[in-house]
């Protein structure tokens, strides 16, 4: 069992380098030594079947594995319906994106709590998650897993522990834990080993050995304040964190095989890259 590693999007070096076209990020992925790619639709699902298809099959070509980020504006906990509903057609439009490229996992922010509590913004994620999961096996799509991801501002939807409820709807729900987010959320909870841990072991205790294994994660470091998450930094940062090095170990003592994501500023391929060698001299 092994990591896989890669960017979001795609880093500033993917331009340097004189590519131009999505078609080339697989290219560009093999000659930064990777094994993932997350493709970027936050604003908007805009890449149609045909060229999906086409990205995916020079994807599989060179085993690289594809995920895609859902559009930011899905809203699966707002009191008003429209944008509920609208939100499950956002996700129906992502897992249709991804599944033509042959892969078969989104990242959903599930929203925000505005001015209800968290209780009733969970409940009705929730219950719209729910209709997610319908819509999409209604479609034929039951084999795409709805990454819900754990966010970095405190007044949105997406603690660790609301995260994992929203994923013990159905087995096919996996965690999106993106560790910078809930250090950013806390303001700099995650210090010692043992803070790391607690994650990895609340996610085996609620969701079982199985889904730990195949989680999803994001990574970077993120600069906070008061009110959490301010802006994505890079590797180079020596103030906010977190550090990689105790989920690799983690990582590698628990047997798991995670998708890891990097959204570093700008330096993103550059960064997984050095989690995925970190990653291989343990498991070396």
């Amino acid at each position: 069992m092994s990591a896989k590693f890669g960017p979001a999007g795609n880093s500033e070096s993917f331009s340097r380098m004189g590519y131009k076209s999505s078609l080339e990020v697989p290219e560009y992925i093999e000659k930064m030594g990777l094994d993932a790619f997350e493709y970027q639709c936050g604003r908007g699902v805009n890449i149609g079947e045909e060229k999906a298809r086409a990205l995916g099959e020079k994807a599989r070509e060179k085993g690289i594995a594809l995920s895609l980020h859902a559009p930011y504006y899905i809203s699966m906990s707002s009191v008003e319906e429209a944008k509920r509903l609208n939100s499950i057609n956002y996700i129906l439009q992502s897992a249709r994106a991804v599944s033509a490229m042959g892969g078969d996992r989104i990242v959903v922010h599930t929203g925000s709590c505005g001015k209800i509590s968290r209780e009733e913004a969970l409940r009705l994620a929730i219950d719209t998650m729910k209709l997610a999961v319908e819509a999409l096996d209604s479609e034929g799509l039951s084999n795409i897993r709805i990454c819900p991801e754990t966010m970095g501002k405190v007044n949105q939807l997406g603690t660790l522990g609301e995260v994992l409820s929203l994923c013990e709807l159905d087995e096919r729900l996996i965690p999106c834990i993106d560790f910078g987010h809930l250090n950013a959320r806390d303001r700099g909870i995650l210090k010692t080993h043992s803070d790391f841990e607690k994650i990895f072991d609340e996610i085996e205790n609620r969701l079982g050995i199985s889904r730990l294994r195949e989680f999803h994660s994001h990574f970077s470091k993120i600069e906070y304040s008061a009110g959490g998450e301010v802006r994505h930094l890079t590797f180079d940062d020596t103030v906010f964190g977190p550090d990689f090095e105790p989920v690799a170990e983690l990582t590698y003592k628990k047997q798991c095989s995670p998708v890891i994501i990097c959204e570093s500023a700008g330096t993103q391929a550059e960064d997984a890259r050095q989690m995925k060698d970190f990653y291989w001299r343990l498991a070396k």
